[in-house]
């Protein structure tokens, strides 16, 4: 690929079939946690180790500490799943094969994470950021929601408090379109091979995500509902408008 684009854009060009599956899966599984809190937990719960160990372990070169989530990801845990959460919690095998992945890199050649930092967390600015804003409307709009229920908070893990989501997507751009043009072409291409890698680990967590077919039934249930209710208005209406037809004849 030409040198002159930059190669936070080769990345990307690199990844867009893969991420095209990725979305696709994405819309299948987490969408449902626009209705159902445990979907959006455990959701959160399968990346929380991942972010939590390249923050651990990525240079603030690389990763700057204004992009950390560690402690978002925690204070959104404790909301939905309790204050001893963590005392509970064990990674899925998925998600130990994910880091043990990322541990191998380290040996490998450490840089290669950048990968994994730059898709990530560009994915938490961007797609992070469109799913709660969903969700939000969803917890207005859900039909099964307690009248007297509190509202729930803004998730922390989508919220950059003081910053910029474009000046912090342009500043991982950069971080990722300089070093790329320092790269020789065999390491270039193994950033790139691990840009894809990155989609199918992200995958593999996401399909492992329960819970998906309780919230799939409410909300089958809420729209055979909706378009029972819209027949029995039809009719309704229809009765009425023959009942004032015949009262004219």
């Amino acid at each position: 690929m030409a040198q002159n684009v930059p190669f936070s854009k080769q990345m990307r060009i690199a990844t867009r079939e893969i991420h095209n599956v990725s979305d696709a899966l994405v819309n299948a599984k987490l969408a449902f946690a626009l209705y159902d809190s445990r979907v959006w937990a455990e959701g959160l719960l399968i990346f929380y180790d991942v972010f939590k160990h390249l923050e651990q372990r990525v240079p603030h070169d690389f990763l700057p500490p204004e992009l950390y989530r560690t402690a978002q990801f925690e204070q959104d845990l404790r909301y939905y799943l309790g204050e001893r959460w963590l005392e509970r919690h064990t990674p899925k095998p998925e998600v130990r094969a994910y880091l043990k992945h990322l541990q191998e890199l380290e040996q490998e050649n450490a840089n290669l994470l950048l990968a994994y930092v730059y898709h990530l967390y560009m994915g938490l600015l961007s797609g992070g950021q469109i799913l709660q804003k969903r969700r939000s409307i969803g917890r207005r709009i859900n039909p099964f929601r307690r009248a007297d229920a509190e509202p729930a908070p803004d998730a922390a893990v989508t919220t950059f408090e003081d910053h910029s989501i474009y000046e912090l997507k342009q500043r991982l751009r950069k971080i990722v379109d300089d070093f790329g043009a320092r790269l020789d072409e065999e390491t270039r291409q193994r950033m790139l091979d691990e840009s894809r890698k990155v989609f199918e680990l992200n995958n593999t967590i996401i399909r492992t995500v329960e819970g998906v077919g309780s919230a799939n039934m409410r909300i089958v249930r809420y729209i055979a509902m909706a378009i029972a209710a819209i027949i029995l208005m039809q009719y309704v209406v229809r009765n009425q408008f023959d009942q004032k037809k015949e009262q004219t004849l």
